[in-house]
Formats: structure tokens, C-alpha cells, sequence
């Protein structure tokens, strides 16, 4: 015959062993009100400033490359050097929308993906 409380015992251990797991990666230690030190996992820290860097040039140059793609190289190139001649602002423009090596290889090849737009 099965202990009654084996369920609950099995549902205790499983707890038990992932947050052993998770304080395996790393623990802060705090003192309670009643002055039992308590473990707790250490927070995991995220990539998401670097992924939301990478996804934010990414799109960056694909919007440079679909604007020279669907300008042309000549009339782009005529409204950045416009821009380089304006205020701060409009010249730190000019330097970001600059057509570099990558953007043009990308307006070039992504012509056909660009023109279903």
C-alpha cells in the first residue's frame, strides 16, 4: 500500500530541486525580519539590450538600402549631400543615411524584394 502523502511529497522534492537548481547559478543573501538568513537565485541577466541594438541597425540599414533602392543612387546621393549642408541635426542625418558599401550590395541584390513593395 502507497504512503497517503506521496503526491504531496513528490510535488515538495520537485520544488525543492529546482529552486536547488536555480541557486546553483548564483545566490544573494538577505536576513530576514526574524534573523534567518534566506538564499534566493541570483537573477538572470538578459541579452535584450544587445538584441534590441542588433535588431535596431539591422532595420536601419535595411531602410537605408530600401530608400536607395527605390531613389537611385543619383538622387539619393543629391538629398543626402542637401542634408550635410542644414543644421546639426540634418548632418548627423546625412552621416547615418550615407551610402555605404553594405547598404548599396543590399539595394543591388534586393532590387526584386524591394520592388514587390
Amino acid at each position: 500500500m502507497a504512503y497517503a502523502g506521496a503526491q504531496s511529497l513528490e510535488k515538495r522534492l520537485t520544488r525543492i530541486e529546482a529552486q536547488r537548481r536555480k541557486l546553483a547559478r548564483g545566490a544573494v543573501y538577505s536576513v530576514n525580519q526574524d534573523g534567518l538568513i534566506v538564499a534566493r537565485p541570483r537573477r538572470h541577466t538578459s541579452r535584450r539590450p544587445l538584441r534590441f541594438m542588433f535588431f535596431t541597425l539591422l532595420g536601419a540599414l535595411l531602410f537605408k538600402a530600401f530608400v536607395f533602392a527605390s531613389l537611385g543612387a543619383v538622387s539619393y546621393n543629391a538629398r543626402v549631400e542637401a542634408l550635410q549642408e542644414g543644421t546639426l541635426v540634418e548632418r548627423i542625418g546625412a552621416w547615418v543615411m550615407t551610402a555605404d558599401p553594405t547598404t548599396v550590395w543590399i539595394a543591388e541584390h534586393g532590387k526584386m524584394l524591394f520592388s514587390g513593395l
